[in-house]
């Protein structure tokens, strides 16, 4: 969670290096596109330029979604999310060649060519332009000197980081302490862990500025001690020195937190849902596409189980029930209904094992998880995805909400048919706290994580996780 709130320190020094990366992938691209379409058809034909053109939107749609120019990270990571992204992107042109019945017109052997030649190019510049970007730092200017105020978990984090970022051009000299009155503990030892050294007092700050030649300074101070900035600020602006505050927020509950700016004036968002922008439109496509091929390939389980449903007990085959989604909007969730039908007098108890008002079918049902099927009407009306926190009876929320502080960040995002919770066991009867907690946990770091890669990698593994021992 911490590196997150720290990139946007980083981001404006990166922003020419980031474009140069983005018009050579683009180039690279193109050009191999020309070389492929020349070779094999012998000229860029209408469907042909009509592809390009497409593929260039995709790529730049989905490179966005995964932050492929803004993410720091290691040359390692840096080439499996670009894989996931070439790869993502690729699927998005088949999917739109299924769909317009298109795709008889594109040479399989070239698609497939481009594919793997687009991608070993586009690491190939991605780990040159890396590497250059660190070479010209190396033989250019002086490292900047920066000065950590704080002894704080931030304040160590942000040490290690920067001197782990060779493309920064910064090198700590040390960190200060805050006194305790200020909300920083006193530093027992010369060093904190195995970062930097702790040079001295939050009142020694200009006189060590001057000391060491320093030319930027980090405030990694708690949100109660923002009055050390103030108090401090001026005098550091007659020190030209650059400054800078990176907040410890991380004893909140954070959900999806970022750094933006609002008509100029800097936003901290503590919490906030991942589905702005063009993610939201990624987001509903993969539902709808997904649900419409599901639905078309399910349709015979689904009648099946509808008859089984019928004719093993009296009542309904589906049983709806108000829940709690987006934004937290009510809404009817669809099941195969799984118990017969009794008066629950308004009190929603939650199924446990051997259950004498789980029907024999609905037993089955709920062991496999069959009986969420119907929940793809929910994804197609936009009530709720694929993936996402499993939607819990209203009367439970309001329960849970009680006992857990950050229980309602679950509907920062659309509720889900499988998630996170459930492919890793945390699904079905709750009976401790705990259990719930774990789910709730789950849940938040979906949220905080959400990738349409992340989204497809759990609809596969909910294969594997279709019943468990809670499942009843």
């Amino acid at each position: 969670m911490q590196e997150k709130i720290l990139k946007p320190a980083v981001i404006q020094r990166r922003s020419s290096i980031t474009d140069l990366q983005a018009m050579l992938d683009g180039m690279v691209v193109i050009g191999l596109c020309y070389l492929l379409i020349t070779y094999h058809i012998g000229a860029l034909t209408a469907h042909y330029t009509v592809f390009v053109f497409l593929l260039l939107c995709a790529l730049g749609l989905v490179y966005n979604a995964f932050g492929i120019y803004r993410k720091n990270m290691t040359f390692t990571r840096k080439a499996l999310d670009l894989f996931q992204a070439w790869t993502l992107t690729f699927c998005i042109l088949i999917a739109l060649g299924f769909l317009t019945k298109q795709t008889e017109t594109f040479s399989r052997l070239l698609l497939g060519e481009l594919f793997v030649a687009g991608y070993a190019c586009q690491a190939a510049l991605h780990f040159l332009v890396r590497i250059s970007f660190k070479e010209m730092l190396r033989h250019s200017a002086e490292l900047d000197r920066v000065i950590v105020v704080g002894t704080g978990r931030v304040a160590a984090y942000l040490d290690q980081r920067i001197q782990r970022s060779d493309w920064l051009g910064q090198t700590v000299v040390g960190l200060v302490s805050l006194p305790p009155a200020e909300g920083g503990p006193e530093p027992d030892r010369e060093t904190f862990g195995p970062g930097s050294p702790i040079l001295g007092r939050l009142d020694q700050l200009v006189e060590l500025i001057d000391r060491h030649q320093v030319r930027t300074v980090y405030f990694a101070i708690p949100l109660n001690a923002s009055n050390v900035i103030e108090s401090l600020y001026f005098q550091l602006l007659d020190k030209h020195v650059a400054v800078h505050w990176v907040p410890d927020i991380f004893s909140l509950p954070l959900v999806n937190h970022s750094v933006s700016s609002i008509a100029g004036v800097p936003v901290l968002t503590l919490s906030e849902t991942p589905l702005i922008g063009i993610r939201r439109l990624l987001k509903t496509a993969e539902d709808i596409v997904l649900s419409m091929v599901l639905l078309v390939l399910l349709a015979p389980i689904l009648l099946t189980i509808a008859i089984a449903v019928k004719l093993d007990s009296p009542g309904p085959v589906f049983f709806r029930q108000a829940r709690l989604g987006w934004g937290g909007k009510r809404f009817y969730i669809w099941k195969f209904r799984s118990m017969y039908v009794h008066d629950d007098h308004g009190v929603v108890v939650q199924a446990s094992k051997n259950d004498p008002r789980v029907t024999r079918v609905g037993a089955f049902l709920r062991r496999t998880s069959l009986d969420e099927l119907p929940q793809i009407f929910n994804v197609i009306r936009g009530e709720m995805s694929l993936v996402g926190p499993r939607p819990h009876a209203v009367q439970h929320d309001l329960e849970y909400a009680q006992q857990i502080a950050h229980y309602f960040a679950r509907h920062k995002i659309k509720p889900g048919i499988t998630g996170l919770a459930q492919v890793r066991g945390y699904r079905g009867e709750t009976r401790d706290l705990g259990m719930m907690m774990l789910r709730v946990e789950s849940d938040i770091e979906y949220i905080n994580n959400w990738s349409l890669w992340s989204d497809l990698a759990i609809l596969v593994r909910t294969t594997r996780a279709l019943s468990g021992k809670n499942a009843y």
